[in-house]
């Protein structure tokens, strides 16, 4: 089955020649806009380079390193044989209380769990103090790996009160937590949240299909309900090639 060609003129493509801007930026930023938007889907194809730079009145090199632009990045490919291809979009998701899984289902990332662990331990000190409870007390551990496109995206780590919600695993691996808190009648008020960075460990990068040693993000966070309970503490980590956090910021 072949993979469907991109439309340049459908794609509404153009440079504006007075602006600062390099053109060959302003092409990739087009083009990332159009991946990011489900315009150029995974798997399409953008067609020919001398085509499409004819149609734009630019350079056959600046066209090029345009699309290079977009190679370096991970969101194109090129194949001999069969020409410049769509991967996928680098999630962009935005530091509000959301659910990965939703943020990954608006964008057309057709999210997919695998549950890794499924059980009830004693809580370790950091999980205690988050979900303040007494250190040792039961709480309830799920660990999974999340994909988007057949690709793995980000390892989930929670823990939640023991009996909050029923956390089987088919229920796990079909939706996102939060719906699920949401269906057990749980209001997701507010949460404290931290991002950072490290490097894979070996498991992790296997996991993750990235070489040992690749940068990953990192998120803790600590979810409340409307009566100031902590319901859930998540350690997640993302595969920082595949993945950015979006801040909005305001002038006080």
């Amino acid at each position: 089955m072949s993979k469907p060609t991109a439309d340049p003129a459908a794609l509404e493509l153009g440079v504006d020649r007075s602006s600062p801007v390099p053109l060959y930026y302003q092409l990739s930023q087009q083009l990332e806009a159009a991946i990011e938007k489900g315009r150029l889907t995974p798997g399409s194809l953008l067609g020919n380079e001398i085509e499409l730079a004819a149609r734009l009145g630019l350079s056959r090199p600046t066209v090029r390193q345009a699309i290079q632009s977009l190679v370096d990045k991970g969101l194109m490919v090129r194949r001999r044989g069969v020409g410049t291809q769509v991967v996928h979009s680098q999630v962009r998701r935005p530091l509000e209380l959301s659910s990965l899984y939703d943020d990954l289902e608006a964008a057309g990332q057709r999210p997919t769990t695998r549950v890794l662990r499924n059980t009830v331990e004693p809580a370790p000190a950091a999980t205690a103090a988050a979900l303040g409870v007494p250190e040792g007390t039961e709480v309830h551990l799920v660990e999974r790996l999340r994909s988007a496109h057949g690709e793995p995206m980000t390892l989930l780590r929670n823990h939640l009160p023991a009996g909050l919600v029923d956390l089987s695993t088919d229920r796990l691996e079909a939706t996102g937590l939060y719906r699920m808190l949401r269906a057990a009648g749980v209001t997701l008020h507010s949460a404290r949240q931290t991002v950072g960075a490290r490097l894979a460990t070996a498991e992790e990068a296997a996991q993750l299909a990235e070489p040992e040693g690749a940068p990953l993000l990192t998120m803790e966070r600590t979810t409340y309900d409307d009566t100031g309970r902590a319901v859930e503490f998540g350690s997640h980590i993302y595969r920082a090639s595949r993945y950015a956090f979006d801040f909005q910021l305001l002038v006080r």
